[in-house]
């Protein structure tokens, strides 16, 4: 496993590939989350927004991109995250997350954060501090 550490400007964490998006994972969320908005589960409630079907909620992907640090706890923590949502996330969706070295400032490391659909369109972007210990 990479140490955050040893990590240079320009260098990037492991890609890391979700699963395509399922609606189990939408209910899942939705329970874990409270956000019951039916565009995030129910096909006939995007529909009547204009929606193709349902889109998985903003803050699903946000957190998969901060899952990325997860296996670093022991190296520090995640200080400030701030994500632009770019698109939407939809079911099958095949979702890439990047993480990649902006910034080093002693024991401050700034990341730029992105996720990407199957097509390469970002879905969101952003930016992530983690405070070493």
């Amino acid at each position: 496993m990479t140490k955050l550490s040893s990590l240079k400007i320009g260098e990037t964490l492991p890609l890391v590939e979700l699963a395509p998006v399922s609606r189990i994972d939408l209910i899942k969320y939705a329970g874990a989350s409270g956000d019951y908005n039916p565009i995030h589960t129910i096909d006939e409630e995007a529909h009547k927004l204009g929606l193709p079907g349902v889109i998985a909620h903003g803050m699903w992907t946000m957190g998969n991109v901060s899952k990325f640090f997860s296996d670093h706890y022991e190296e520090g923590f995640i200080k400030e995250y701030t994500i632009r949502f770019k698109g939407m996330v939809f079911l099958n969706d095949v979702i890439k997350l990047i993480a990649e070295v902006s910034e080093k400032q002693d024991d401050l490391l700034h990341f730029k954060v992105f996720a990407v659909n199957q097509n390469q369109k970002k879905v969101i972007e952003g930016k992530l501090k983690f405070q070493l210990f």
